[in-house]
């Protein structure tokens, strides 16, 4: 195996790890930030507050894009599976 054979699976990986994982990240960030104007408007500082709608909202996000998000790491894990044979050399 080639360094730059290396470099190529561990860059794939990462973006695949930052593809898979932006939606979560992105949707606790923007429930995140509603929740944190919700109780810097109405004086709330209750701490479930921030917490389950949070929990909530990245349950219903893994529920719609969890098949996507298995077929995406089947196809990574295929194609690496399938350049084995090249890596030995």
């Amino acid at each position: 195996m080639t360094p730059e054979f290396s470099v190529e699976i561990i860059k794939t990986m990462m973006f695949q790890a930052v593809t898979l994982a932006s939606p979560i990240l992105l949707t606790v960030m923007v429930i995140g930030l509603g929740v944190s104007l919700f109780q810097a408007v109405t004086s709330i500082q209750e701490q479930t507050l921030s917490f389950v709608p949070k929990v909530i909202g990245v349950v219903a996000l893994l529920v719609v894009l969890l098949p996507w998000m298995m077929r995406t790491m089947i196809e990574f894990t295929r194609a690496v599976f399938e350049r084995i044979p090249s890596m030995v050399n």
